[in-house]
């Protein structure tokens, strides 16, 4: 059988991670892809007036999977339609400590389960007058049941017995209130184990004790925040990558942005681009050959080259060609 998957670089060092992560991908002898890429952002907008272009769109939705690079100035115009493309409901963060570098919190084993269609996310904002401005933040019954099911699936199946709601009911009573209440039910009808949160006492706690937690579910901007502050605990965002979950299609991409004050230089981590295309092999049911990408990267982490983020010299060229080699 052949998947096809949608590339899509985007902006910046997302044209120098992602044909990485393809590289990769096409060193699997026991997995057949069909590529085909497509053009989105910031120098398609410049030339064409519109940064996602309906081309680019209907290829994610076709496809049996995306990989994307990284979105710059125009990311909310980018991003976000591709997550609805693919049915996105859900977006899966993991953070992991690798031995070999010097992490700030080495026991660090974490994975967000964030809301990914709703919240502030949700771009409903308005001026009301000048200096004067609104967003309208919206949280539904259906979606945080189906976030939760979804987060406590995932711990049941990736072997995480700890799972924390996280939330901000104390202050939004109304609609946290309901993501917190939704989600509680959805645990006890589950008969599963877990705990609730206030996200911001949530983040000193994950900054001193990271190994007390395990799966996080949390609404939608709680999640982008609480796990780009995991990155730091890890070693940087460049080792974190990402996957957003639909029914039956799905978007993998790194949790960096396009980092433009390094784009071009051929210094950027293919890590969490190339960690990111496991997924993608664990989404289709190839969870062998997603194992051995996973232990191809560790493998160069601990052996070199590194790139400058990890305090190493190596170029993207040469660490990609590290992690082909240890595959």
């Amino acid at each position: 059988m052949t998947h096809e998957i949608a590339v899509i670089p985007g902006d910046g060092i997302g044209q120098e991670v992602t044909p990485a992560a393809v590289e990769v991908l096409e060193a699997i002898e026991t997995v057949d892809f069909e590529f085909v890429e497509g053009d989105a952002g910031d120098a398609v907008k410049a030339e064409t007036g519109t940064a996602l272009p309906e081309a680019t769109a209907a290829l994610a939705a076709d496809a049996d999977a995306t990989l994307f690079g990284a979105a710059g100035e125009t990311a909310a115009d980018v991003i976000l339609p591709l997550r609805q493309v693919v049915g996105s409901f859900a977006n899966v963060r993991p953070a992991v400590a690798y031995p070999a570098l010097d992490a700030v919190q080495p026991d660090t084993d974490l994975v967000f389960i964030r809301e990914n269609t709703e919240g502030v996310y949700k771009g409903i904002e308005s001026e009301i007058t000048d200096g004067v401005t609104t967003c309208t933040r919206v949280i539904t019954e259906e979606a945080s049941e189906k976030i939760a099911e979804f987060g406590f699936d995932y711990a049941r199946q990736n072997g995480f017995d700890d799972v924390t709601i996280a939330h901000k009911a104390n202050v939004m009573q109304k609609t946290d209130g309901l993501f917190l209440e939704t989600a509680e039910r959805v645990g006890a009808d589950l008969d599963a184990e877990y705990d609730t949160a206030l996200m911001d006492a949530l983040a000193m706690h994950l900054v001193m004790h990271p190994e007390d937690y395990g799966v996080v579910v949390c609404p939608n901007l709680a999640g982008d925040m609480l796990s780009d502050l995991a990155a730091g605990l890890v070693g940087g965002l460049g080792l974190l990558p990402s996957a957003n979950v639909g029914e039956e299609n799905a978007l993998f991409e790194p949790v960096h942005g396009s980092a433009p004050d390094i784009a071009g230089e051929g210094i950027a981590n293919p890590s969490a681009m190339v960690l990111s295309a496991a997924m993608l092999l664990d989404h289709l049911g190839y969870d062998e050959e997603g194992d051995r990408v996973r232990e191809a990267v560790e493998t160069v982490l601990d052996e070199g080259p590194r790139t400058p983020d990890l305090g190493g010299d190596g170029s993207t060229e040469e660490v990609t060609a590290a992690i082909l080699d240890a595959l």
